[in-house]
This record gives C-alpha cells, sequence and structure tokens, in this order.
C-alpha cells in the first residue's frame, strides 16, 4: 500500500511540474522545517530576468491573503525561507504540498507565477487516540471471530506516513490488516484459539503501529481482553456499508441516517449497543450515535471546503462481549455559501484623458473556497463606462481602457467590479475603484432635469419664490461659470416675463403676479443656462407651472332656483312611504379636486323629524310616514359645504307643501312671498325689526287718520246722492235659457256686503268639487281656467220657458257670456230701456221677497264670485236683471247684458261705481278652518 501511494505522488508531482513548464511558471522543491533564509532558489536566473529590472520594477510577492513563507531577495535575485514550514500544518494529509505565489513588476506591469512543492520528512511517529482498548469476549466465541481494533495515526504522508502494524503475544489472537479504498488500513484482532475462562480471565496485549521513515518510528496501544461466560451469537449489521449524504452548515440534531443490528442470543446477551468507534479525526464532535436506536445525527458544523467525505466506523456489541462492525459513508453536499473575494494587486488611481484603449487601470485576483458551480467565478464592471476586464488568468483579471475618456463627461470615475460564482442563488462581492481623470473646456451646461414640473397654489403673493431649476458645467473655473436667462414667449397673448422671473446666478423663478386658478391652470416656457466661456455655449429647459386650486369659491345652488319673483314649493301627498323623494338640491363648485367636493346638511326645518338630506346627493326624502298632524307648510334650508379647508358653503330654502290636493296648497303659500328670510346675525335682525316696527306704528297712526277723513267724506258724499239711486225694475221670476245650459225654477237672490274702507273686503262662493289646479305667483293673481260646468235641476218639473226671456250667449253674465266692455265692467254704460218709476217700486219690492227662498234652496257649487280675481263680479245662472245693481257701501257693482246700449248713470253712481272698480289686491286665501266659517256666514 505504501509503494503504491508513493509511486501516485511521484506522478502527480511530475505531471504538476510539466504543467508548469508549459504554463511558464517557475517550480521549486523543499523539504519542510527548512531553517529561516535558507535558499530556495534562482528566481531572476529561472525567469530569465536581470536583477536590475527587479529593482526597477519593484519587484514584490503577492500572496493574497495567505501566510508568507517565502521572500524575495531584490539585491541577488534569490527566494529565501522567510517562516519555517510546517507540512502537516500547512497541507495535513494533502499531497502533494505546495506554496502558489505571484511575483509582480511595474513599469510596465507584470506577473509571473511561482510555485514551491514542500516535501515531507519523518517527524511525527504514529499514536493512537486511546492507550488502552478493552474487550469482553464470551469464552464461546468461535475461532475466526473478528474484533475491530482502533487505528494508529501518524500525520506524516508517504513513506514517512503509517505503513504496518504488529500484535504481541499471538497466543490466541492475530492480526489482520485490510486497505480501504481511501488508503488507510482496517486493523482486525482475529481469535485463533478459544478462550478458556477458567483458566485466564483477563489477557494483555500490546497493538504496535510502525511507519517507513528512516529511522522507523512507532507507536503503541494497551488491548486488555476480559473473558465472559458464554454468549454464542455476536451482533450482525444489515448492511456492512451504509451510504449517507447531508448539506454543509446542516443544523445541530440532524439525522444523518440509522444503522440497524440484531442478534438471536436473549436476555442481556442479545441487548444491542451501538458505539462510534475507530475515528482518527474530529468524528465523534461531528456525528453522535443514539446507542440504543442506532441513530446518527449531526452535533458539529459541517463544513464542505474543511471536509468532503467523512467515514463513520459503527460498532454493535451485546452484553456478552460479542460485536460487529459496519461503517457509514457520509458524503458533504457542497452549497454555496461563500461569496467571491476580491484582491487588489495593483491600481492606479490617476490617468489622463489621452491614454490609449487597452491601458491597465487595475490588477484583480478573485478566488472562492466553494467547489463546482459554486467555485466558479466571473467578474463585470458597471456598464456605461469606458473600461472593461480581461481575463489573464485563472481567477486573474485586468481592468483596461475600452474608449476614449472625457473628463467633461466624467472627471472621475467609480468603477465597480463585481465578482459573482454560478451557484444557486448566487453569491456576489464588489469592490469600488476610484479614478480621476483631467480637463478640457468643450461642454455646455447641462440641466439637472430634461424638463422641470412644479405647483404654486393660487391667490399666491407676487415674488414668491417657486422653484429652482440647475444646470452644471463639466468645465472648470471661469468656463464652468452658469448664469440663467428666461426666453422669450407668450402664454395666452401675455408675455412669460409679466408671469415669472428668473434669477441670473441662482436660477431661482419666482412669481410676479398672483395666478388665479380659475384663469390660467398652467404654462410653459423656457429657461436658458449659459456658461462664461468664449465664446460662451448654452442650453435651455421647458418648465412647466401648475397652478394649485384654493378654496376661494363658495357652491353655487343650481336647483331650486331662489328667486324674488315667484315661489317654487314641492308637494308632498299625506299618503307618502318613509324614504319619499321630496326633490333634489343640485349644486356645483367652480373650484376643483377636494375643494369641490359637496356635502348636504339640512340646517333648519319646521319639523325636523320629517325630512333628511342626503350627505351626498343633496336628495330630500321623508324620514318618517306623513301623518294628519303634519303642517302643510314645510320650509327647509339646506346647507352645501365644499370640503375645503377652510371650507365655503351656500344654504337654499326649499319650501314643502304637505298636501293631497292643490287648492289645500293654495291657500297655503299665497303668504309666502311675505315671509321674511332667517339670518344668523340675530342682532342685525333685531335692530332692524325695531326701525320697521317704529315705522309701520307711524305709518299706521297717518293711515288710520287718513280712513277716517276718507270714510268722513264718503259718508257724506252717500247722503247726498241717495236721492238719485236708479230703481231697480221688477222681472218675472222665471225665465228660460236658450243656450243649452238649463233652466233655474227659482230667481235666487244672493245678499253682497262689502266695506269702502279695507282692502279685505271679499266676496265668497262656493266652489264645484271637481276644480282644475290653481297656479299662483308673487302678484296675488288668480286665474280660474274657463270650464263647462253642468248644473242640475233644482226640481224635475220644468215650466214651459217665456218667449219674452231668451237671451243670446252674449248676454248670460260670468263665464258663460261675453266678456264685458270697459264701460260695463264700472258701471258706466247706458240703461237699456229705462223703466217707470212704478217698474222700479214693484222690482225692488219682489227682489227683496225672494232672498229668504234664495238662501234657504242655495246649495254648494251654485255659484262662483270672488272679488279677489278680478274687479268685475261673475255670476253663473243668474238671470240678467239688464240693470246694474248697486249696493251702498261697497265696491261691487253687478252687471248684465253687456252687448246692449245703455243709458249713462248721473255722475254721482257712476263716480261711486268707478271707486268701486278700483278694488285693492286681495288677501291671502283662508285655510280650511276659515273656510268653514266663511260658509257659514254666507248661508246666514
Amino acid at each position: 500500500m505504501s509503494e503504491r501511494t508513493m509511486v501516485r505522488q511521484v506522478l502527480l508531482f511530475i505531471w504538476f511540474v510539466s504543467l508548469s513548464s508549459a504554463l511558464g511558471q517557475v517550480s521549486y522543491s523543499i523539504p519542510e522545517e527548512m531553517a529561516k533564509g535558507s535558499l530556495v532558489g534562482n528566481i531572476a536566473q529561472d525567469l530569465g530576468l536581470d536583477v536590475k529590472r527587479l529593482k526597477s520594477g519593484k519587484a514584490r510577492i503577492y500572496t493574497g491573503d495567505s501566510a508568507e513563507y517565502i521572500e524575495l531577495n531584490k539585491e541577488r535575485g534569490v527566494l529565501l525561507i522567510k517562516e519555517r514550514i510546517d507540512r502537516e500544518t500547512l497541507c495535513g494529509q494533502t499531497t502533494p504540498c505546495a506554496l502558489h505565489f505571484q511575483i509582480i513588476l511595474e513599469n510596465p506591469m507584470e506577473f509571473y507565477s511561482v510555485t514551491v512543492e514542500v516535501t515531507d520528512i519523518n517527524d511525527h511517529s504514529p499514536s493512537f487516540k486511546r492507550a488502552e482498548m478493552k474487550f469482553r469476549i464470551s469464552e464461546s466465541a468461535a475461532t475466526g471471530a473478528v474484533f475491530v481494533l482502533e487505528r494508529a495515526m501518524d500525520l506524516d504522508v508517504g513513506i514517512n506516513g503509517l505503513q504496518t502494524y504488529i500484535l504481541k503475544p499471538t497466543d490466541n489472537f492475530s492480526l489482520k490488516l485490510q486497505s480501504q479504498a481511501d488508503g488507510s488500513m482496517l486493523v482486525e484482532m482475529v481469535l485463533q484459539k478459544p478462550l478458556d475462562r477458567e483458566k485466564q480471565e483477563h489477557l494483555s496485549l500490546v497493538l504496535t503501529a510502525i511507519d517507513g521513515g528512516d529511522p522507523q518510528l512507532s507507536g503503541t496501544a494497551q488491548i486488555h481482553i476480559t473473558v465472559l461466560d458464554a454468549n454464542d451469537n455476536a451482533p450482525v449489521f444489515t448492511h456492512k456499508t451504509y451510504k449517507a449524504s447531508i448539506t454543509e452548515n446542516a443544523s445541530k440534531g440532524t439525522v444523518v441516517t440509522i444503522v440497524s443490528a440484531s442478534d438471536l442470543d436473549e436476555g442481556p446477551n442479545g441487548k444491542i449497543t451501538y458505539a462510534i468507534t475507530n475515528t482518527l479525526d474530529d468524528v465523534p464532535e461531528l456525528f453522535e450515535i443514539n446507542d440504543t436506536n442506532g441513530e446518527v445525527r449531526v452535533t458539529g458544523n459541517i463544513d464542505y471546503e474543511k471536509a468532503r467525505h467523512y467515514q463513520i466506523p459503527v460498532q454493535a456489541s451485546d452484553d456478552g462481549g460479542l460485536t460487529d462492525s459496519c461503517k457509514i459513508d457520509v458524503d458533504v453536499i457542497d452549497i454555496n455559501d461563500n461569496k467571491p473575494q476580491i484582491n487588489i494587486m495593483s491600481k492606479l488611481t490617476t490617468i489622463s484623458e489621452n491614454s490609449n484603449p487597452g491601458t491597465v487601470v487595475t490588477m484583480i485576483n478573485a478566488q472562492d473556497p466553494d467547489a463546482g458551480e459554486n467555485g466558479n467565478i466571473f467578474c463585470s464592471v458597471n456598464v456605461n463606462i469606458p473600461f472593461t476586464l480581461k481575463s489573464t488568468n485563472a481567477n486573474f483579471f485586468s481592468l483596461v481602457t475600452d474608449g476614449d475618456l472625457d473628463r467633461e463627461r466624467e472627471s472621475e470615475y467609480n468603477i465597480s467590479v463585481t465578482c459573482a460564482d454560478e451557484g444557486v442563488p448566487s453569491l456576489s462581492s464588489s469592490v469600488t475603484l476610484s479614478l480621476q481623470i483631467s480637463d478640457v473646456n468643450d461642454n455646455a451646461p447641462v440641466f439637472d432635469k430634461s424638463s422641470y414640473e412644479a405647483s404654486v397654489q393660487e391667490n399666491n403673493t407676487p415674488g414668491l419664490s417657486i422653484f429652482t431649476v440647475r444646470a452644471r458645467d463639466a468645465d472648470f473655473n471661469q468656463n464652468a461659470r452658469v448664469s440663467y436667462l428666461l426666453e422669450d414667449s407668450s402664454v395666452n397673448g401675455v408675455p412669460v416675463s409679466s408671469l415669472v422671473s428668473v434669477s441670473a446666478d441662482s436660477g431661482v423663478i419666482h412669481a410676479v403676479r398672483s395666478f388665479d386658478y380659475e384663469q390660467i391652470k398652467d404654462f410653459q416656457f423656457r429657461v436658458k443656462a449659459q456658461d462664461g466661456g468664449s465664446p460662451p455655449l448654452s442650453s435651455n429647459v421647458s418648465v412647466k407651472i401648475t397652478i394649485q386650486d384654493q378654496n376661494d369659491n363658495a357652491p353655487q345652488v343650481l336647483y331650486p332656483v331662489q328667486s324674488g319673483a315667484s315661489v317654487v314649493a314641492e308637494i308632498v301627498p299625506r299618503s307618502a312611504d318613509v324614504g319619499y323623494l321630496v326633490t333634489k338640491v343640485v349644486a356645483v363648485d367652480v373650484d376643483s379636486g377636494q375643494n369641490a367636493w359637496l356635502s348636504y346638511k339640512l340646517q333648519k326645518a319646521t319639523d325636523r323629524a320629517l325630512f333628511e338630506v342626503g350627505l351626498q346627493n343633496g336628495e330630500i326624502r321623508t324620514v318618517r310616514q306623513v301623518t294628519d298632524k303634519d303642517a302643510v307648510k314645510q320650509r327647509l334650508t339646506v346647507v352645501v359645504e365644499d370640503n375645503g379647508q377652510p371650507s365655503r358653503s351656500a344654504t337654499v330654502n326649499v319650501n314643502v307643501a304637505v298636501a293631497d290636493s292643490f287648492p289645500e296648497v293654495l291657500s297655503e303659500f299665497t303668504d309666502f312671498t311675505h315671509d321674511k328670510d332667517y339670518n344668523d346675525n340675530l342682532t342685525f335682525y333685531l335692530v332692524l325689526a325695531l326701525a320697521v316696527v317704529s315705522f309701520l306704528f307711524i305709518v299706521s297712526i297717518i293711515a288710520i287718520l287718513s280712513v277716517k277723513c276718507y270714510r268722513w267724506r264718503r259718508e257724506r258724499m252717500f247722503y247726498k246722492s241717495g236721492a238719485n239711486l236708479p230703481v231697480i225694475p221688477y222681472y218675472p221670476p222665471l225665465y228660460a235659457d236658450v243656450g243649452g245650459t238649463g233652466t233655474l225654477q227659482h230667481v235666487y237672490n244672493y245678499e253682497v256686503c262689502g266695506t269702502t274702507d279695507s282692502r279685505k273686503s271679499d266676496l265668497k262662493f262656493l266652489q264645484p268639487s271637481s276644480q282644475s289646479v290653481l297656479n299662483f305667483d308673487l302678484s296675488g293673481t288668480r286665474t280660474v281656467p274657463k270650464q263647462n260646468r253642468n248644473t242640475e235641476d233644482v226640481s224635475a218639473e220644468q215650466k214651459p220657458p217665456s218667449a219674452d226671456w231668451r237671451f243670446t250667449q252674449n248676454q248670460r253674465p260670468g263665464p258663460s257670456g261675453a266678456a264685458a266692455t270697459p264701460e260695463v265692467a264700472v258701471g258706466t254704460g247706458p240703461w237699456p230701456n229705462p223703466p217707470t218709476e212704478a217698474e222700479q217700486l214693484q222690482a225692488l219690492m219682489a227682489a227683496a221677497n225672494e232672498v229668504s227662498e234664495a238662501t234657504n234652496t242655495l246649495g254648494p257649487g251654485t255659484m262662483g264670485l270672488s272679488t279677489r280675481y278680478s274687479p268685475q263680479f261673475t255670476l253663473q245662472h243668474v238671470p240678467d236683471y239688464r240693470q246694474n245693481v248697486y249696493i251702498p257701501g261697497s265696491t261691487a257693482t253687478l252687471t248684465s247684458n253687456q252687448q246692449q246700449p245703455q243709458q249713462a248713470l248721473p255722475p254721482p253712481q257712476a263716480a261711486i261705481a268707478a271707486a268701486a272698480a278700483q278694488s285693492e289686491p286681495p288677501k291671502a286665501a283662508q285655510t280650511p278652518a276659515s273656510k268653514k266659517k266663511s260658509t257659514k256666514k254666507e248661508k246666514k
């Protein structure tokens, strides 16, 4: 075995020397433990270099991170021992053992690889880890039983390493040696002669390990054997060799494998105990075995870079002393846990910008202790720089220029060299090299950005600093001095200089005036940067200014429209359910963004429990069911508020009518125009109310006095003109209507009461149950649409019409007749046929008798009359009395037969009738309760 190992080492060394020669490298071979200063070799002669070249090139040795055992004597051009070299410390069991370093020269840069092989000397004797080995062997052990002995360890290699073993005495046991695949020997003790406990209970043997050095060195270990009683079955492993693999850096406690052995004996002789034995390295510190179940676990740090394979010997023994052994071959799987190490061998700090491409700047060495792809290294530099890496040898790189250098473009390069391995995931290391470049003036100023954008709040203060533009010139001194100018342009026909200005030295842009977002939202202009060279070079950049909106506009209500010309009311039926949509408040805000987000809130309401306003959509809906107790007239004040800071708001009044019919709405909302708007400034309105009340009091006193005087004059005028009143003639009470509207059985007389001094004089009449909707506005004028009214007969029996009382359609009063002329309307037309005094007296008496009968037979819906709609009275189904009826104390005048010419009234009556025609505006409509009272009064 020793001869084969020696031959293999010699062949490896010859191959290494041949390879070195082929690569132009220099190799030396020296024994270990040489004294300091000992000569290794003449490096100058072997490299073909002059000693002067070593001096001028500042020759030095580069070893990377390794310790320096060799030093260079530049005076003699030789290599000398610098530190004592121990081969076992340097390489362990690795052969051949060599030192690798480089000789580096400068001006120009060169390097040479040197290999120094360190040969072994026999300076270590074989040794056992344990000086004593104990065995318990049954006396019934069969001849040929094998017992594995602990192997010795010799740090020397080759012929100086461990060669053989000797066992003494050999009365009962012999020694058996087996070569392993890794070059080691398996030492076994074989029983040749049966043991007899009764003759000899304890045996002592000596195992001697001998190396092949000159002189030979040896080491011994004592073997103590205790003979036990019969145990005729030894443990047997299921496999003699177990294969396992484990990744490096596996955590402690990781199970490697499980070995298993069986023993046919029973009781204590069949109880198997496992143990790790015969180890020459640090296996016991890295692995442990459970002595009961044979489970092997990791107890230390597994490092692939230290050991790639472990062989764990395991012994199984029973209580009877019989044993069996096996081995576990553990392969360590490498993981990429080491980053490449970058070493700078030589570098330049400055370089001229006119250097030629290919100039060497830096020499780099990279190493990775991982294996396979995890140890393969590739290096690169950052992109877009005029440098590249060239590989000169394995893991040696040169950084060279790869293009023209320009100091104005880049006065200093920070070159990042990154070396990464090919592992998964890949690990990398990087180093940054700084390289200075010299100067030439050939560059214009360059802005930091290709374009600028900035924003400014509207309503800004003139002179406000908006932002700064900055340009840089790669040149030096005066050529790098930059000034800023504003290029001539216009924005919406206005010069840009009237909007902004720029500082020539600092590039600060100022606002010339205050901006309004609603007028201009953004604008663009260009700024020029000019250096101080001759001729000057310049560049320009586009600048965009965006005006940011502020909350300077309050919301505007689009619906409902707030106008003083008319009142708009939303009608809600009393049958409306919860959530009934009444109306929607629509508002806009000319601001933008958050300032235009609107929210709606109910500020005031006649009944807050009845309505609610949608916060986002402004929809007014009912909160609960409408009841009969709810007031007809509801007034809501809605606040529309934006989301600005501070917020702005607007208010809108919404009139809501809770009713099922329009007449009810009409009666309640005619006085809406007289409602006063509320204002939060209570003090102002209190003062205003006090002034108004004082003014009204004075006006009332004056009005009362004027009315008294006016009534006094009217009464005097009435009494003076009473003798000239016309006498109403008597006509037959029955007549026939040939217009197709029916007939009346009796003449209906109506009592009209009014005052001459009050604007609230009124003439009430009952309307039919079916009537159209009334439209109303702030003028207080009501319009009754024309419609056909059919009157039921009072009696089923109808007397034949009188031929003397047939009237055309134009002769009937009211809506069924023709419109009256202005003269007739005021009672100034001529009488049709002047009656005699006897006829007038007879007619007046007959009219008085018929008043009570007409009152008793008057039904609802038989007539409509009101001075509220027109100064002219309108009568339906009333006989034409061919005369004007003047009622003392009233402004009303009843007219008939407007188409026939009439005789003029005497002057007093004409003046009074004309004055009565000019009635004052009517008062507001009454509530349903007041209507009932009016009806009772009319019946009376």
